[in-house]
């Protein structure tokens, strides 16, 4: 594979026309701003590299990612949502909305959670390769907050409107095998194949005449990446609020204990 980069929190490579950006943070790779710049990097590197025609995104460890890392003390909490405001006036979502523009045909590989902001970043991809270990959940509200990283958008425009209420209001965790019944994944592969299988479809995308696979899919995402921007517009202002609830306060502090929260609506 020839290498690109270097980057701190992920590795890039392509071969055969197909990219590969692998998050490496083990095992449960937690995002931060800092992560999601260096994949908007990467992503608009091989945006401009006409070698690559199609992408795959994937996780080095258990799972692909469980959430966010917004603790204070530096120990990223499992399923936590991220808070988007960073310092200045810089807000993490901007640097998300840009993974959407990206022009070419992306598969993430999902082998283990994609949770919270995790399930939002799984979300940029055009594809979803799963296994039966899979997990997806968007356990925001279970958490004291709103939901994120556009997930209002692409969500209910892949699974449909109802599907995603019940996924936003009881945070439930949705296994491969039943994301592939309802259209959040594609396909459905054994463990130890879930990367060799999104290779294996994306190498298969990239056979495809470059300007016609490219126009088809601009036409077929036409509007995504604006609205996914006018979306976490939104979620960001809603996540803003409730982060200084104690409602948000207590629904990490049972997630941490592994606990049910004791919701008060203050």
């Amino acid at each position: 594979m020839q290498p690109h980069g270097p980057y701190a929190d992920i590795a890039v490579s392509m071969a055969n026309r197909v990219a590969v950006v692998e998050i490496r943070r083990p095992p449960n790779n937690f995002f931060d701003r800092a992560l999601i710049q260096q994949l908007r990097e990467a992503f608009e590197t091989f945006d401009r590299d006409d070698e690559c025609r199609s992408l795959v995104l994937c996780a080095e460890g258990k799972n692909f990612c469980s959430g966010a890392d917004f603790s204070t003390d530096g120990r990223a909490q499992e399923s936590a949502p991220v808070r988007p405001q960073t310092a200045g006036s810089t807000n993490l979502y901007k640097e998300a909305v840009r993974l959407f523009r990206f022009s070419k045909p992306v598969v993430a590989a999902v082998q283990g959670a994609a949770v919270g902001g995790g399930l939002g970043l799984a979300m940029v991809a055009d594809f979803r390769v799963a296994c039966p270990e899979a997990r997806f959940c968007a356990n925001f509200t279970r958490l004291g907050t709103h939901p994120g990283f556009g997930l209002t958008v692409t969500l209910p425009r892949l699974i449909g409107v109802q599907q995603t209420e019940m996924m936003f209001y009881t945070g439930d965790r949705i296994p491969g095998d039943k994301a592939v019944e309802m259209g959040l994944a594609s396909l459905l592969v054994p463990l130890v194949e879930v990367r060799s299988a999104a290779i294996d479809l994306a190498t298969r995308i990239a056979q495809s005449a470059p300007l016609a696979l490219r126009a088809t899919r601009a036409t077929m995402r036409r509007g995504l990446a604006d609205a996914v921007e006018a979306a976490t517009d939104h979620e960001f202002v809603e996540q803003e609020w409730l982060f200084r609830t104690r409602d948000f306060r207590e629904g990490v502090r049972a997630m941490a204990a592994r606990e049910l929260p004791d919701f008060e609506g203050r």
